[in-house]
């Protein structure tokens, strides 16, 4: 038996380790290697060729795109049921339609703009339509635009653009709030708008918008104003709170009431009851006084051009 000795040569010999291979260095022509898609790298771990991966790939699209040509819009309608049967379980968790927020419109037409909108509570929230809820609120006559935002994991933020309501139009029996377009607002019921100017006839609404801010900037005029009302659809007559008529041309309605703003700062004309003031000749101005009759001579000229 060979004797051992402690503290000697091994037994066997170690083997020499081998040296790391040096990795090339590029040359100054070569160009350094496209990042690989995150496929093509994994099919590199699995021995597989980039081509290969890329060819894998490209034909799962392809299946994709036929099953959805064969199967019609099945493939759409599933996955909305799956989406809606995660919504309904996400609900039983607490995301479930518990508040709704309006803003940006007066206390009547956030009444009408929640009615529109179709809303229920404890509704699952990420099963919601927001498109579908905008568009049912902007059908809303108040409405110019909406915005819907989601606030989780109960609640709803409306914000809307309100139309404002500039006057009540008459016609035909019937009367409508109009905004400051002219368009009618049909929520509103006018007989809580006694304060707006009242505008009535034919084309009234439309015309309203050019005539109303003249009005509105004239205060002694504007507070014994009675009526707008629309002539043949050309020119405006103002029939005053005591029974008096200012009868305005069919063009020129500044130069018009700047006329009888001058005259009202000399002679206090619009303090005076006079039945009619005319308007509609811009060579002169002619009044007719309540207490006189009917009858054409007796109405005066009063200013010349």
């Amino acid at each position: 038996m060979p004797a051992i000795v402690r503290g000697g040569p091994r037994a066997s010999a170690q083997r020499p380790q081998p040296k790391p291979a040096s990795r090339p260095r590029p040359r100054s022509g070569d160009r350094a290697r496209p990042y690989a898609p995150a496929k093509v790298g994994a099919a590199r771990r699995m021995g597989l060729g980039p081509g290969w991966a890329l060819g894998v790939s490209g034909g799962l699209v392809a299946i994709g795109l036929v099953a959805a040509l064969v199967t019609g819009d099945r493939f759409q309608h599933l996955a909305a049921k799956t989406e809606h049967s995660a919504a309904v379980r996400l609900a039983g968790i607490g995301f479930k339609l518990d508040a709704v927020h309006v803003e940006g419109a007066t206390p009547e037409a956030a009444a009408d703009i929640l009615k529109a909108s179709g809303l229920q509570r404890n509704a699952p929230i990420l099963g919601l339509d927001l498109k579908a809820v905008r568009g049912r609120i902007e059908q809303v006559g108040w409405v110019k635009s909406a915005r819907i935002v989601r606030l989780l994991p109960d609640s709803l933020v409306i914000s809307v653009v309100q139309r404002d309501a500039a006057a009540v139009w008459q016609h035909d029996g019937r009367s409508w709030v109009v905004d400051g377009q002219g368009r009618p607002i049909p929520e509103a019921d006018a007989g809580e708008f006694a304060e707006l100017p009242l505008v009535v006839g034919v084309g009234a609404n439309v015309a309203a918008p050019q005539i109303l801010p003249m009005i509105r900037s004239r205060p002694r005029l504007m507070q014994r104003l009675e009526a707008l009302v629309r002539v043949d659809d050309r020119r405006w007559d103002l029939r005053l709170k005591d029974g008096g008529l200012i009868q305005l041309p069919a063009g020129g309605e500044d130069s018009a009431l700047i006329q009888l703003d001058q005259l009202d700062q000399k002679a206090r004309i619009l303090d005076l009851g006079f039945s009619r003031i005319d308007l509609r000749d811009p060579e002169m101005v002619a009044v007719r006084p309540t207490d006189v009759g009917s009858s054409p001579g007796a109405a005066q000229q009063v200013a010349g051009a």
